[in-house]
């Protein structure tokens, strides 16, 4: 139970490492868009290979496919949500000054996107076979850019102790997320389970598409696909 807690904490504590870097080091913009892409392509990895993998053998094909329609559709009205609410930037690496950007809405939206990951990790516990690689690595690399972007918006408007544990209480929440998936998802029969875990498959991949990939384009320019390509790869290779 705890193992859960324990590996939501790691992999969200990447985000803070990627606040730290942005509030005292110069990390050019094309490099976030860099590891922002390869992020993105770790974690269409995950999202494919281990959730809706998973969900279909386990739950087969209708469960599966309403539990992705549904996550995508819930995720995308909460980003409307939040986006209305000032954190449409939360990914952007730009200073909240200059858009219509609020702190509040920029970590509503972290943890927006957090939460699915978060609860997924800890459920991938209860195959038996100890944490899913694929998951931990591909939420870890594509937390490091979210908190380098996420940080430079906030910056004009926040303190840099207040940043801090804003994303300190972002990876308490994904912490607790893990361990709520865990418990959760363990009391579920199969075709549930099944279902949720497409859920968040689908609420995950709407958020690469909606978030990361147009920050990873905008900042690393077309090389990002390539990037994105090898992120996919590296998935595919950890999940062997």
């Amino acid at each position: 139970m705890w193992t859960a807690f324990m590996w939501g904490g790691i992999s969200a504590s990447a985000v803070v490492i990627g606040a730290l870097a942005a509030l005292f080091l110069k990390i050019p913009k094309r490099v976030i868009g860099w590891i922002m892409a390869f992020g993105t392509g770790t974690l269409i990895g995950a999202a494919t290979f281990e959730l809706l993998g998973d969900a279909l053998n386990d739950g087969g094909i209708i469960p599966t496919a309403i539990g992705f329609t549904a996550g995508a559709v819930v995720y995308t009205l909460f980003d409307l949500l939040v986006s209305a609410k000032g954190g449409a930037g939360r990914k952007r690496s730009a200073k909240s000054g200059d858009s219509n950007q609020s702190g509040l809405g920029i970590f509503a939206g972290t943890v927006m996107d957090a939460i699915p990951e978060s609860i997924m990790l800890g459920a991938s516990l209860l195959a038996g076979n100890g944490v899913s690689v694929v998951l931990v690595v591909s939420i870890f690399v594509s937390n490091i850019p979210e908190g380098l972007s996420s940080t430079v918006g906030l910056e004009g408007k926040y303190s840099r102790g207040k940043i801090i544990l804003m994303w300190l209480s972002v990876l308490l929440i994904s912490a607790l997320a893990a361990l709520g998936g865990y418990l959760f998802l363990e009391q579920l029969p199969e075709e549930m389970g099944a279902a949720i875990g497409a859920f968040a498959g689908g609420g995950i991949i709407a958020m690469i598409c909606s978030t990361m990939m147009p920050e990873a384009f905008e900042e690393g320019g077309p090389v990002v696909g390539l990037i994105a390509s090898m992120g996919l790869l590296v998935s595919l290779l950890l999940d062997l």
